[in-house]
């Protein structure tokens, strides 16, 4: 983003601000263990636990450990996966009027509930520092920021609506029927067109942005193709 203005009153110490947005990893996952490199920071200590069921206290307790590679399948992340993973228990509309206490005690029971090859440690698990050398860097030299919640308990495009529009219109699924329909709320693209300054939307793969009516309408000639 940049000021198209060259005679704007005010000037602005900041001339290009570049939003990188990935596929959706929880913070402990990617983040938790650079707590080795900054204390400060709130992650893992190897010391969180999740027990394989919820509901017997006999079964094997798995610790949170630093041995990710190559995550398949996908831990759940629908709103109902998300609702066990923090609450413990299979979401109903029972267990939601109980109001329980989020105590991220189902992470490796609902993991177990996954595609074929899921497995408890497979959800347990993060990236040692030393896989992760871009972040360990940026880590190193700039803030992080780990008390940035998802605005949606749930899916990938949900979220990714919220990152360009501060909703997702009441969606809380990818559904598709609507999505390629079109959404009508306004983007932050067309507020920085309507104040001046431009922006760029690059993309490998066909991005969120073309869910947006305005942004697919006005704004088509700005999406650039990346290829690294």
């Amino acid at each position: 983003m940049s000021s198209s203005s060259g005679t704007s009153a005010t000037p602005y110490p900041i001339k290009t601000i570049v939003v990188l947005v990935q596929e959706n990893r929880s913070f402990d996952h990617m983040l938790g263990w650079m707590k080795s490199l900054n204390p400060e920071i709130d992650g893992v200590t190897g010391l969180e636990s999740n027990q394989v069921s919820t509901f017997d206290p006999n079964s094997n307790r798995v610790y949170f450990g630093d041995q990710s590679g190559f995550e398949e399948p996908d831990p759940g992340h629908t709103v109902e996966d998300v609702y066990e993973q923090v609450f413990g228990e299979p979401w109903s509309e029972s267990s939601a009027a109980n109001k329980l206490s989020p105590r991220m005690k189902g992470f490796a029971q609902n993991s177990a509930k996954q595609k074929k090859g899921s497995t408890a440690e497979t959800v347990m698990n993060g990236y040692k520092p030393d896989l992760l050398p871009v972040y360990k860097e940026l880590v190193k030299e700039f803030a992080v920021c780990d008390r940035w919640f998802a605005s949606v308990p749930g899916p990938t495009q949900p979220n990714r609506l919220y990152v360009h529009s501060a909703t997702s219109h009441g969606l809380t699924t990818q559904d598709t029927k609507k999505l390629i329909g079109g959404l009508p709320q306004k983007t932050i693209f067309d507020s920085l067109d309507e104040n001046g300054f431009s922006f760029g939307i690059y993309y490998q793969y066909p991005p969120s942005t073309l869910f947006f009516r305005s942004v697919t309408c006005h704004h088509l000639t700005l999406y650039l193709y990346y290829c690294h």
